[in-house]
C-alpha cells in the first residue's frame, strides 16, 4: 500500500516507522512547510496514492479532505476538534462519492473499551443508586478538552444514563492519555480505565483504517471498521 502522511508531527513519524514495518511505502509526507498550500495544490502531491492518513490541526481538515477528493484519495481523518464542520464534511465526501475514516481515537483497545463502556452503562442504568462520571487526562499540549474521546465515551453513556454526570479533563505534562468512567455508590465504586502507553496503538489503528478504507466510499467512523472486524472474526 502506498500511503500519504499529511502531517509529519510525532504522530507521522510514528506511523511512517510502523508503516513501513508492516510492509507498506509512504510515498508522499506533507509537513509544515506544505501548510500554506491550497487543497488544488495538495491534491497535485497526493494523486497516485493508494490512501492518505491526517494527523494535522482542526482549521486544517476540511483543506485536507478537499484535496483527497480531488485526487480521489481515500482518508483517515485522525485529527480531532473538528467536530462542528462533520455534518458539512460528510455531505461534501457524500456528494464527491469520496471515501473516509475519521475517529476521535484510533486505538484499537480504546474502541474495544467503547464497547465494555456501552455494556456498563446499560447494566448500571438499572441502578440509579450509582452515579457516573468521566475524567480524562493529556499532556499539556492537548489542546482540546475534555478530549474527543471522552465527549464520544459522555455519548455512549448518555445512551442509557439520563441524569447528568460529570466529565472532567487534565492537562499537564507528557500524560499520553487515560480515560476513566466510573459509577460511584454509597458502598463502593466501579472504575472502567484505558490507559495509553505510547502513540503506537493511534498509529497501528489508522494504519488498520488505511487498509479498510481501500475500494470503500462513503464516511465512516472508526468504530465501524472495529465492528465489522469484529463480526468477520466471529465467524
Amino acid at each position: 500500500m502506498k500511503l500519504a502522511l499529511i502531517g509529519y508531527g510525532a504522530m507521522g513519524k510514528i506511523i511512517h516507522h510502523l508503516a513501513e514495518v508492516k510492509g507498506h511505502e509512504i510515498a508522499v509526507v506533507i509537513d509544515s512547510s506544505d501548510a500554506r498550500s491550497s487543497s488544488a495544490e495538495f491534491a497535485d502531491q497526493l494523486r497516485g496514492v493508494d490512501a492518505a492518513i491526517d494527523f494535522t490541526t482542526a482549521d486544517a481538515v476540511r483543506r485536507n479532505v478537499e484535496a483527497c477528493l480531488l485526487a480521489k484519495v481515500p482518508l483517515v481523518e485522525g485529527t480531532t476538534g473538528w467536530n462542528v464542520e462533520r455534518e458539512e464534511v460528510e455531505q461534501l465526501v457524500n456528494s464527491k462519492d469520496g471515501a473516509m475514516v475519521f475517529g476521535a481515537n484510533f486505538s484499537i483497545g480504546i474502541n474495544l473499551f467503547y464497547r465494555v463502556v456501552a455494556h456498563a452503562a446499560k447494566l448500571f442504568a438499572k441502578f440509579p443508586e450509582y452515579e457516573a462520571f468521566i475524567e480524562e487526562q493529556h499532556h499539556s499540549r492537548k489542546k482540546d478538552s475534555p478530549s474527543g474521546t471522552a465527549l464520544k465515551l459522555k455519548d455512549i453513556v448518555a445512551e442509557h444514563i439520563t441524569d447528568e454526570f460529570s466529565v472532567s479533563a487534565t492537562r499537564a505534562g507528557n500524560i499520553p492519555g487515560t480515560h476513566r468512567v466510573g459509577f460511584d455508590g454509597v458502598a463502593d465504586q466501579i472504575l472502567l480505565e484505558h490507559t495509553a502507553r505510547s502513540r503506537e496503538g493511534f498509529a497501528a489503528g489508522s494504519i488498520l483504517a488505511a487498509e479498510w478504507i481501500i475500494g470503500k466510499t462513503g464516511f465512516y467512523e472508526f468504530t465501524e471498521v472495529i465492528d465489522e472486524i469484529c463480526q468477520n472474526r466471529e465467524q
